[in-house]
């Protein structure tokens, strides 16, 4: 076992290539699907909650008042396609097939032969599960950026068991 894998913090990995945060603000690949947040290009005040999952390749995308996306009916709408785009740069396409489970998706530019190979294997189908939770998950993490710069612990950081005895 590595040290990192002993310690109690998660190894941060670098993005594979620099990302402008101006179009996709968020992107992770968890909870068995690639997620994120996506800027309107048309509202500055609105955002697209978008979703892959793994396998079966089911999709999801709506605002962030959960209304659903007008471009995502029988495919993988712009937000979708910009999200897949976005976790290619900030993970690899390696990663990204890997995790999504996607065989074949060779070709340039990587995004978007991941979503054709997706398309081609499974044609997509609608899930509306994730949007609240991958949207809490963004809101969490734009609280840690206006957070000032500080060596103290978090309070909700804190959830690692103590090796201290309780009386």
């Amino acid at each position: 076992m590595s040290d990192w894998e002993r310690s109690s913090t998660a190894r941060v990995i670098p993005p594979a290539r620099p990302r402008k945060l101006a179009k996709v603000p968020f992107v992770e690949l968890a909870d068995g699907r690639l997620q994120g947040v996506v800027s309107s290009g048309s509202d500055i005040g609105r955002v697209y909650v978008s979703s892959v999952a793994a396998t079966t390749y089911a999709y999801a995308c709506s605002t962030n008042n959960n209304r659903p996306c007008g471009g995502a009916h029988g495919s993988y709408c712009k937000h979708i396609m910009a999200l897949i785009s976005e976790a290619v740069l900030q993970y690899g396409a390696e990663r990204v097939a890997r995790y999504l489970r996607v065989e074949g998706a060779d070709g340039e530019p990587a995004g978007l032969a991941i979503a054709v190979a997706m398309m081609e294997t499974h044609p997509p189908q609608g899930d509306t599960q994730a949007a609240a939770v991958v949207f809490s998950r963004f809101l969490r993490h734009l609280a840690y950026l206006e957070l000032a710069p500080a060596t103290a612990p978090l309070p909700e950081m804190q959830w690692f068991p103590s090796t201290r005895a309780v009386a």
